[in-house]
């Protein structure tokens, strides 16, 4: 096989690579004897069909399969020679290969750039540091009372926080509209679930009342054909309801898996999950902010193969998320996003290469000993994921891309600033 390469500029390479005749020849003669010793034809028996009629029936199409797969085997090998590494895949030239006559095509494929890893010693990382304070503590403990909260039908008017019972039936310029009526609706006043003006027209009116109310929809609204337009709701409130906070008790500590321990115990417990919270959003804001100044940093070509391939795969994913198809995001977004995903990626595969990373066993363990920290029974859930390889490697895979971002953050210059418990939550 000979092969010859061309385009040393830009990341596109063009390899030109020939195939004796007898190779290709001889695959052609022995996948026609195999043919004959299986083939079915009218007027002879099994295995008996002469071989020049095998030709003439199968002959074209067994030699359009060789040729498919000498030249799949033919560029793997030629890659491999030149010590190439494709990006995506190729774009065959091949002319009409006659028998007795050389195999001759081309490959034209884009390659991974080189890269040359920014000077992280530049970037300047703000990190935000928080304690979980008493109030902080009391607050959360008031979240979840209101998580655990019943509501009690109650004879007075609706006010905000109660949650009512509705009919409604909405008219524009005097007809209904699709969507625009429902019976017995659950509405939480103030949770701003309707349109502006809806539940502020509740409030106020005791069960039983009817009225009308005028209201507009907002021009953002997101069904298009109603945005921006007058609406005449009629309403029936059918009942108020008042919530009732629980008390916080043993029976309250055991609502959330407190068995023991009482107050304190309760409050450990809401302490470390906060404290996992900050973990978990101080490191989410790292990555970010890391990310960020690398991509804006880095300076590398990207292939077009990879650009479609990863623009294809965010499109897929936002249909997915979605459940169906999504809104059409213009293209220079849907670039520069698949460029963000892309640059990072080489940067990450650049420097777990060059410093032959792998990921830490015991930060595994540990990454694996605080998910199953959640479950009733997290020994037997450590043991499933040591015994799921797939769900073992995407735990590994998770660790070493923290030991990446923990590489480039030990060469940052970071700073750190001092913030409450909900603004290091919010980032």
């Amino acid at each position: 096989m000979q092969v010859s390469l061309s385009g040393s500029e830009g990341l596109e390479r063009k390899l030109t690579i020939e195939v004796p005749a007898d190779e290709v020849d001889s695959s052609v003669s022995k996948r026609l004897r195999e043919a004959a010793r299986t083939a079915r034809l009218n007027g002879f028996r099994k295995g008996k069909v002469p071989l020049s009629i095998i030709k003439k029936r199968f002959g074209p199409g067994i030699r359009q399969e060789v040729i498919g797969e000498v030249m799949n085997r033919s560029y793997a090998e030629a890659v491999e020679r030149e010590g190439l590494r494709p990006a995506g895949q190729p774009r065959l030239e091949i002319n009409e290969i006659a028998e007795g006559e050389d195999l001759r095509f081309a490959a034209v494929f884009e390659v991974y750039p080189d890269i040359e890893l920014p000077d992280f010693s530049r970037i300047k990382i703000e990190s935000l540091t928080a304690e979980v304070t008493g109030e902080d503590l009391d607050n959360m403990v008031e979240t979840l009372r209101k998580q655990r909260r019943t509501f009690e039908e109650v004879e007075r008017a609706a006010a905000a926080g109660d949650l009512v019972n509705i009919d409604f039936s909405g008219r524009i310029d005097g007809e209904e509209f699709e969507g625009g009526k429902g019976e017995n609706i659950g509405v939480l006043l103030g949770s701003e679930q309707m349109i502006p003006g809806f539940e502020d027209a509740i409030k106020g009116r005791g069960p039983g009342e009817e009225f009308t109310s005028e209201l507009k929809f907002p021009d953002d609204y997101q069904q298009e054909d109603l945005a921006g337009k007058d609406v005449e709701f009629s309403i029936r409130l059918n009942a108020v309801r008042e919530s009732r906070l629980p008390e916080v008790d043993e029976e309250f500590y055991r609502s959330f898996g407190v068995e023991e321990g009482g107050e304190e115990a309760f409050h450990k417990e809401i302490v470390r999950n906060m404290e996992r919270e900050l973990k978990t959003a101080g490191r989410s804001r790292m990555k970010s902010r890391i990310s960020e100044a690398v991509v804006k940093r880095a300076d590398i070509d990207l292939p077009e193969a990879l650009m479609t391939e990863e623009m294809n795969r965010i499109r897929e994913q936002t249909e997915k998320n979605l459940g169906g198809k999504a809104p059409e995001v213009p293209e220079d977004l849907l670039r520069d996003q698949a460029r963000r995903r892309l640059v990072m990626g080489l940067v990450m595969a650049e420097i777990v290469g060059g410093n032959n990373m792998t990921a830490d066993p015991e930060r595994v363990r540990e990454a694996i000993e605080e998910l199953a920290s959640t479950y009733e029974s997290p020994e037997e859930v450590v043991k499933w994921y040591y015994g799921n390889e797939e769900q073992l490697s995407a735990v590994e895979a998770s660790v070493l891309e923290d030991q990446v971002f923990d590489f480039i953050a030990d060469k940052v210059k970071l700073t750190e600033k001092a913030v409450s418990y909900q603004e290091a939550i919010r980032g």
